[in-house]
C-alpha cells in the first residue's frame, strides 16, 4: 500500500515563495515518476512538474517554468516543490502524484494541499 501526504502549503503575498513536500510512504522505491499537480476551482487538473527516479529528468508546464522547481530525495521517498515569484493565479489546491511506469494515468496521489497567494 502506498500513501502520499504533502505539506507546506499556505497563503503568501504575490511575489512570495513557498516550498512544498510530499512524503511517500509503503511500497516506494521502484517509483518511476513522482509529480506536482494543481486545480484551481472551476479548472482542471494541471501537471506542473515531473521528475524521473534518478532525477535526471524533469518537466514543467511553461505556466511554471522559471519559477517553480521540482526536486526528488529518494533516500527519503520525498519529492519537493519549490515555488517563488508566485502570482495571484497560482491559487489552487497543489497534489503530490507518483507513478511505477512512465506514461498513463498516474496511479497514486496526495489528499492535497491549499496554496492561497494574495495581490
Amino acid at each position: 500500500q502506498v500513501e502520499l501526504v504533502e505539506s507546506g502549503g499556505g497563503w503568501v503575498q504575490a511575489g512570495g515563495s513557498l516550498s512544498l513536500s510530499c512524503v511517500a510512504s509503503g511500497d516506494t522505491y521502484s517509483f518511476y515518476r513522482m509529480g506536482w499537480f494543481r486545480q484551481a476551482p472551476g479548472k482542471e487538473r494541471e501537471l506542473l512538474a515531473s521528475i524521473t527516479r534518478g532525477g535526471g529528468s524533469t518537466h514543467y508546464a511553461d505556466s511554471v517554468k522559471g519559477r517553480f522547481t521540482i526536486s526528488r530525495d529518494n533516500a527519503e521517498n520525498t519529492v519537493h516543490l519549490q515555488m517563488n515569484s508566485l502570482k495571484p493565479e497560482d491559487t489552487a489546491v497543489y497534489y503530490c502524484a507518483a507513478d511505477f511506469r512512465a506514461g498513463g494515468p498516474w496511479a497514486y496521489w496526495g489528499q492535497g494541499t491549499q496554496v492561497t497567494v494574495s495581490s
